[in-house]
């Protein structure tokens, strides 16, 4: 059982020392005011701050328990940010727990999730079930499969009895993605260290097929800088058997059909299939791309002397995953030249809803916690945070 840091209300985060200050620690019972800029689901305060580190505009948030009287809001993850990047005050209510985002922590954005969940559902985002003996059988399942990042399992005494000793296996988001739009003058392109691993030496064959798209069965429709980066995504996805990209508007189209695949000719269109099971070609990432914008998810920008500096700077740190950024040459953006901005979206796992079950235990894949460091030493709140006077 974790150690929360709470304070009972004599502290205030207007007495933050820098908003650059790192700590982990949480205020219990307590609600950090700000601009709400989204809630997300979580099962508890640890995993909502990574979801908060993870989005680019949190910089504190407050988890809302499930012994919270607002029983129409359990597990929401309330995302804030505000014109400073601290809080703008607070106030006390029981069933809360708040805390701040760990972007300015040395943190680990690949993070260990030990924690299992009995009672609690995590609803949705299956892509796979069979029968286990126990949850811990169910979650060494979602550990070894590469797509899985969390699991609900329904125990002997769930009903209908029929779905007893049922392991679902669930996915989430483990590559970027943004949307993308063409503006003249801009260049964006990725961090050079972006984790792509399937965990295996052999190189995967790409198999691409120019001026040809599968048309129907698709399944989901996101943007991509690239057919390769459109591949990437179809890779990472376990249902998506074949994709299709669209140039001339960036769209990726993921598709499932397991039975056939119906291929016709079109300009501008190029289709493919996933690589499984082997180490992809990473080449995606190291593709810049001119005249084009990978449009919102900032949270923070910087001057850069060329898009070459902005891409390292990226790299460099490790909350960036893409960015954008304004040349010298841009007549449309001339008030932001050289401005180089740093983007990033969600890959921790993220359940698209966490509910209380009777007879379910829930809990994340524990692959991570094969390559997790031990996390720094970092100062509590109570060092952080000074009281006003």
């Amino acid at each position: 059982m974790k150690t929360h840091v709470v304070f009972v209300g004599l502290l205030s985060f207007c007495g933050l020392c820098s908003s650059k200050e790192c700590s982990s620690g949480f205020l219990e019972n307590v609600v950090l005011l700000g601009t709400e800029k989204e809630f997300l689901y979580s099962p508890d305060t640890e995993h909502c701050q990574q979801l908060c580190t993870h989005h680019p505009a949190c910089r504190f948030f407050t988890f809302r328990r499930p012994d919270s009287s607002d029983e129409n809001r359990h597990f929401h993850c309330h995302m804030k940010t505000s014109s400073s990047g601290l809080p703008e005050d607070q106030t006390s209510l029981q069933g809360v727990t708040s805390g701040l985002s760990l972007k300015s922590c040395n943190t680990d954005f690949m993070p260990c999730l030990p924690q299992v969940y009995p009672g609690v559902d995590f609803s949705g985002a299956d892509y796979q079930t069979l029968f286990t003996a126990d949850y811990d059988e169910c979650q060494r399942t979602c550990t070894n499969d590469p797509s899985c990042q969390f699991f609900t399992f329904l125990n002997g005494n769930f009903t209908p009895g029929e779905y007893r000793y049922k392991c679902h296996l669930k996915f989430s988001w483990t590559v970027p993605r943004t949307k993308i739009k063409k503006l003249a003058g801009l260049v964006s392109g990725f961090s050079q260290k972006i984790h792509t691993s399937q965990q295996s030496d052999k190189a995967c064959q790409t198999k691409l097929f120019a001026n040809t798209v599968i048309p129907g069965n698709n399944m989901e429709n996101l943007h991509a800088a690239s057919p390769e980066h459109c591949q990437a995504l179809c890779s990472a996805h376990p249902k998506c058997t074949y994709f299709s990209y669209i140039s001339r508007d960036f769209k990726c189209y993921l598709k499932n059909n397991p039975n056939e695949m119906v291929v016709k000719a079109e300009d501008g269109a190029t289709s493919g299939l996933p690589t499984r099971s082997c180490q992809p070609d990473n080449s995606w990432i190291k593709t810049t791309h001119a005249d084009i914008d990978f449009w919102g998810s900032d949270y923070h920008d910087v001057l850069a002397d060329d898009a070459d500096a902005c891409q390292r700077t990226c790299t460099e740190d490790p909350n960036c995953q893409f960015y954008s950024y304004v040349t010298d040459g841009s007549s449309e953006l001339v008030h932001i030249q050289r401005i180089c901005y740093l983007k990033r979206v969600i890959t921790a796992p993220a359940p698209p809803n966490v509910a209380k079950l009777a007879n379910v235990v829930s809990g994340f894949s524990l692959k991570n916690c094969r390559l997790s460091a031990p996390p720094p030493t970092t100062p509590t709140l109570e060092e952080v945070v000074t009281p006003l006077t």
